[in-house]
Formats: C-alpha cells, sequence, structure tokens
C-alpha cells in the first residue's frame, strides 16, 4: 500500500476544523478563542521542530543522544505536570522528574530490547515513539493522582491531624488518600484497555494500518502499547504519590500544607 502524501495546503486545510471550533467559543461564550489559537500555533511549531530533531537523531543513532534526547522529553512532560497541579507549597518538579525517569526508561528499555528486540535497543526509531508515547500517558496520570492527592490532603486536614494526634505516622494518617490517588491516575489506562478496538483503533494501529503495515501485525504492536502504557502509569504514580506525600510532612510529622 503506498503512502498518501499531505501537502502543507492540504495540512493548513484542517484550520478549518479548529476555526469551526473557536466560532462556537465565540458562539457560547466559552473564551477559548485565544487558547486554542496558541495551542494550534504551538502545534504546528513543536511538532515541525520535532520532526527535524528526529531527522537528525535517526542519522546519528548513538545511544547517548538518545537517552539524553529522551531525558529532555521527560523533563518537559515533568514541567508540564507541575503546571497543571498549581502547587506553591510543595516543590513537585524535581520527583516528578525522578519518578517519570525511572519509570519511562524502564519501561521504554524492557520493551524496545526484551519485547520487541530492537537491535540495538537504543535504535531511535523504536525508543523515541514508543517512548514518547509512555512519557505522554504517564504524565496525564500522574497529573490526575497528584491532583487528587493534594486536593484531598487539604479537604481531610482536620481528619488526618486528628490521626497524627492520636499517635499515628503520615503513612498511616494518609493511606485511604493515596490508594485513592494511585486509583485515579489508574482509572483512565484501565478504561483504555476495557475499551479498545470496541470503541477506538489507537493512533499507534491506526498509523500503521495508514502506512501499509499488516493489520496483525498493528495489533500486536497496539497490544504491547496498551500493556506499556498501563504499567509505566502505575510505577509513575506508585513512586510519585509516595514520595510527594512524605515532602507533604515534616520530620515531626507535621503537615505542610
Amino acid at each position: 500500500m503506498q503512502v498518501i502524501e499531505i501537502s502543507m495546503w492540504q495540512l493548513f486545510l484542517c484550520l478549518i476544523l479548529v476555526m469551526i471550533t473557536g466560532f462556537c467559543s465565540i458562539m457560547l461564550h466559552l473564551k477559548l478563542e485565544k487558547d486554542l489559537l496558541i495551542g494550534t500555533t504551538r502545534t504546528f511549531v513543536q511538532l515541525f521542530v520535532m520532526g527535524y530533531l528526529l531527522k537528525f537523531i535517526f542519522q546519528i543513532n548513538t545511544y547517548y543522544l538518545v537517552l539524553a534526547f529522551f531525558t529532555w522529553m521527560i523533563f518537559w512532560a515533568a514541567h508540564a505536570v507541575k503546571g497543571r497541579t498549581k502547587e506553591r507549597t510543595i516543590p513537585l518538579l524535581f520527583p516528578t522528574f525522578m519518578a517519570m525517569l525511572v519509570s519511562c526508561m524502564l519501561v521504554t528499555i524492557i520493551v524496545t530490547s526484551l519485547v520487541v528486540q530492537v537491535k540495538p535497543w537504543y535504535k531511535p526509531q523504536y525508543f523515541i515513539p514508543i517512548g514518547g508515547m509512555i512519557v505522554g500517558n504517564s504524565m496525564n496520570g500522574i497529573a490526575v493522582a497528584l491532583e487528587r492527592m493534594l486536593s484531598e490532603m487539604r479537604k481531610q486536614r482536620d481528619e488526618i491531624e486528628m490521626f497524627l494526634c492520636i499517635g499515628a505516622n503520615c503513612q498511616e494518617a494518609t493511606a485511604s488518600i493515596v490508594a485513592s490517588s494511585i486509583k485515579a491516575g489508574m482509572i483512565p489506562s484501565i478504561n483504555a484497555l476495557m475499551t479498545v478496538g470496541l470503541v477506538t483503533l489507537p493512533g499507534m494501529m491506526t498509523g500503521q494500518i495508514l502506512a501499509g503495515v499488516n493489520p496483525m501485525t498493528a495489533v500486536k504492536y497496539q497490544i504491547i502499547v496498551m500493556l506499556m502504557l498501563t504499567t509505566s502509569t502505575a510505577i509513575s504514580c506508585i513512586i510519585l504519590i509516595h514520595v510527594v506525600r512524605r515532602i507533604c510532612f515534616t520530620p515531626a510529622q507535621q503537615m505542610k500544607i
């Protein structure tokens, strides 16, 4: 199957869709026009820049450059998570970055080296796209989990302090909040497992089919993707929620938030 090339003028035709959305925003007074304009502009700029960077990295094909580029992607994902939570009291950037670095790097290396068995395992045509999907999915799950935990800790502050007063430590006083926060971060990934193939045909599978890959091969890759996304999200949420929970308390078991 021959891949249909898309010209620039065809690409710009998609702006009609954004204009329709903007028109709806104006008519309904949603005040989303500015965000739509900025988001659309950033989409064009960031993806074209990424395309040129990937062409450069694919040509060099050295492991330290691939890993450095992947670490750079993770840093900006952690920065986006910090921005979503809008937390000012607790430092979130470094623990978020480290949790995502550990989980995303681990899962990506396992998938490329052991599951797909890419030779070499850091081959950027596989490592960067697979790692990018892992980072993006983990970012969304972490943001949900963090937002849930911080909001619940503030909401249940009196109850937590009561537990601390009767001798409980911070782990015991917030055990239910931690569990519910991790669960909240995992729900989107689990829902995706339940509905894939019935409600949606995910992006990687659709892209491979459009590129002419055998549908059964695309299905196998998509199964790998779904499982690795679920695992990376779980590891990221578990590590980060436990680390941030500890940061929320002083050594004397007093709440900081």
